[in-house]
């Protein structure tokens, strides 16, 4: 049996396996969270792709495609996309910290918080957590939208509501 036929079935074995691990993580830790699904899906949709590009390279070096014209197509394409995501750096930090909020924040939906900042401090209960933004409705009735990355940054103090 050929060689590159077996390295390519285990590539696609793995592949999926991998994928269905971190679907069901995804999934446990918006069950865990009470999040929206539609975070889920986001998140699911970003780590799919970025397997789909890690087997589609070990795919492209199993079957031989001149490695030297691979590095130069992947490295010019990084640098494009490195170009246009420096210019849309918040987006990108935001996008980043709605991430790490996603998988590692203990803040959960209709928690209450106060968040301290020199300037301001904010207090009410997460009424929804986002990629970009975090929601908190105060005890006034007012919505106020907190960036994801300026949520992660400052200090919190937290409340369960369970």
């Amino acid at each position: 049996m050929n060689v590159k036929i077996v390295e390519t079935v285990v590539v696609l074995v793995t592949y999926i396996l991998i994928r269905l691990v971190s679907s069901k993580t995804v999934d446990k830790t918006v069950e865990n969270s009470l999040m929206q699904k539609t975070r889920g899906k986001v998140v699911k949709k970003g780590v799919n792709f970025i397997l789909l590009m890690v087997m589609l390279a070990f795919l492209f070096f199993i079957w031989g495609v001149n490695q030297s014209e691979l590095v130069i197509f992947i490295s010019s394409f990084l640098a494009v996309l490195g170009i246009a995501l420096f210019a849309q750096w918040s987006i990108l930090s935001n996008i980043t910290s709605g991430i790490i909020i996603f998988f590692s924040h203990p803040v959960k939906l209709d928690d209450t918080i106060s968040i301290f900042d020199k300037d301001y401090q904010i207090e009410g209960r997460v009424s929804d957590i986002g990629l970009f933004f975090v929601i908190i409705k105060t005890k006034d009735g007012e919505r106020v939208t907190v960036p994801s990355n300026v949520f992660v940054q400052k200090m919190i103090k937290h409340r369960t509501n369970v």
